[in-house]
């Protein structure tokens, strides 16, 4: 995997695994995001190891992050997005997404997809729309307490 560093001025984005402080995401994910509440670190750390990331970083402290799982081929599944509260509204969000967007390795890809409750301006900014046959979307879910893993 190509490791690509970004700035822009005093930020910076890269892919570079090695780079992320895992303890910064796990703490944003599991007690302020509404989607991964209680998850534990280990977690945090298998599916991180098994995607493609993309850290924000103001300077050399971790600002925000992207995961894709992803084949690099047909699909992409984007999420965990963020960036911290005191860093939003700097338009670092539309920078975090076109730098994926623009990504050499996920270029041709067929199917970008996904879930969101929040944030739908930012994700049509770049091209997502609501999905074209919803009937053909099928999904399967299990009911996880992340506190009981």
């Amino acid at each position: 995997m190509q490791t690509a560093i970004i700035t822009n001025e005093a930020y910076s984005i890269t892919t570079n695994i090695d780079e992320l402080d895992m303890e910064m995401i796990h703490q944003y994910l599991s007690k302020e995001s509404y989607w991964a509440q209680h998850i534990p670190l280990h977690m945090v750390e298998q599916s991180i190891e098994n995607s493609l990331n993309f850290g924000i970083f103001h300077e050399t402290k971790q600002i925000g992050f992207a995961r894709l799982i992803t084949d690099k081929t047909t699909m992409a599944y984007l999420c965990d997005v963020f960036i911290i509260e005191a860093y939003q509204k700097k338009n670092l969000s539309s920078w975090l997404m076109e730098t994926i967007m623009n990504h050499p390795e996920l270029q041709g890809l067929r199917l970008w997809f996904l879930l969101t409750s929040s944030a739908d301006w930012l994700y049509e900014k770049h091209g997502f729309t609501q999905p074209i046959q919803p009937e053909l979307y099928m999904e399967k879910r299990n009911k996880i307490d992340y506190r009981n893993v």
